[in-house]
């Protein structure tokens, strides 16, 4: 794209560059042709719709929202009147996006060619952003807790193990259930905080290149092999994706979490998880530890077709012992929280009935610089 120029009073024109102010722009913007066939799109729109620049360029808008979508009489009344139009609180739907709430302009462009430029603002970006801070403070509670129950808890439940072990010696034989019951009791907490020890290593992982595809397929033939083999897997991959800059086995975890949770709340029949990667270009977030802002690229998707997660839960669903398993123990999506959070990572999701969504937001891996060579 040539850059366009901009004019400030009492200079001459300044060159502007075109594509890189649109991906600045925290507003999703579509171009369509005049049959509605996509265009351009920046990076918030490839976030929006959920899909990289290279999936969407030259599809039909009618491909990725639903077509009684409001939306597209927007677009008529934009393409006939050649005017702008906009609308507040319009709901938009789609196989990959759920359902959105926000306002929508369109206007018209070019010399009459029926080309018309989208701009989607929607409304729960803002929420989204609390949501991933949210996900990252609770990450961090539960690695102070974690801390606190091995010095705190562990040693006491050592001397009464061993204090019923005396006991045992010596009650009668009718007292000695109880005992031993006392023993099991201390032996199953110890093994719970043993698994909360994972949370208070604070070392950060070593980490390397990783093909997410490698990682995915692996978690994938898992599920089919055991947990999951009612449920089909649909593959929705961008296969020119960098790799990640991550660890092997801890994303391996990460994501098997994520299609075990996605397999308990499929139905019993027609079972569905759909696994997606997309590169969507834009997306930075300030990780602590580093001056700049990291940039997160590389999003993988976790989509069932489940009821979804209950309203009240959402709000803590990534702390420590959440969950509405009849014996889980609430710590799988709060190990995901911290596992995500050590990579530089956000982890995100939509619920609605028959469509829960995680996203995993991630950095890539890029080659380190070669050392200057030295003057000979």
């Amino acid at each position: 794209m040539q850059p366009a120029r901009s004019r400030r009073a009492g200079s001459q024109p300044l060159p502007v560059d075109v594509a890189g102010v649109l991906s600045a722009l925290p507003v999703a913007v579509i171009a369509l042709d005049a049959a509605d066939r996509i265009v351009l799109v920046n990076a918030a729109a490839e976030s929006f719709l959920d899909a990289s620049s290279p999936v969407l360029a030259g599809s039909s808008l009618r491909a990725h929202l639903s077509a009684d979508s409001p939306i597209f009489s927007l677009v008529r009344q934009a393409r006939d009147r050649r005017v702008s139009v906009s609308e507040d609180g319009i709901s938009l739907e789609g196989p990959r996006i759920g359902a959105r709430f926000a306002t929508v302009t369109a206007s018209a462009l070019g010399d009459g060619d029926g080309s018309v430029a989208l701009s989607i603002h929607e409304r729960t970006i803002a929420r989204k952003i609390d949501h991933q801070l949210v996900h990252r403070n609770a990450a961090r509670s539960v690695t102070a807790m974690a801390a606190m129950l091995a010095h705190e808890v562990k040693n006491p439940l050592s001397g009464i193990r061993g204090a019923a072990q005396l006991l045992e010696q010596s009650v009668p034989a009718e007292d000695r259930e109880l005992t031993r019951l006392i023993t099991e009791e201390t032996d199953r907490i110890c093994a719970l905080v043993d698994r909360m020890e994972v949370f208070s290593d604070s070392r950060p992982p070593s980490r390397g290149p990783v093909n997410i595809h490698q990682v995915l397929e692996h978690v994938r033939l898992i599920a089919q092999a055991g947990f999951a083999r009612q449920v089909r897997f649909i593959e929705v991959y961008d296969p020119s994706l960098p790799p990640v800059f991550g660890n092997r086995d801890q994303l391996v975890q990460v994501f098997l979490n994520l299609v075990k949770n996605a397999a308990e709340a499929c139905p019993a029949t027609g079972g569905e998880i759909t696994l997606a990667t997309a590169y969507q270009h834009g997306i930075r977030l300030a990780v602590p530890g580093s001056d700049a802002p990291m940039s997160l690229p590389l999003v993988v998707g976790v989509h069932d077709n489940g009821e979804g997660i209950p309203e009240d839960l959402r709000p803590h669903l990534f702390d420590a012992f959440v969950t509405t398993k009849t014996n889980g123990t609430g710590l799988g999506l709060a190990l995901v929280a911290k596992i995500i959070g050590d990579h530089g990572g956000v982890i995100e999701f939509d619920s609605q009935p028959r469509r829960t969504v995680f996203r995993v937001r991630l950095p890539i891996y890029t080659q380190p610089r070669a050392s200057a060579s030295k003057a000979g």
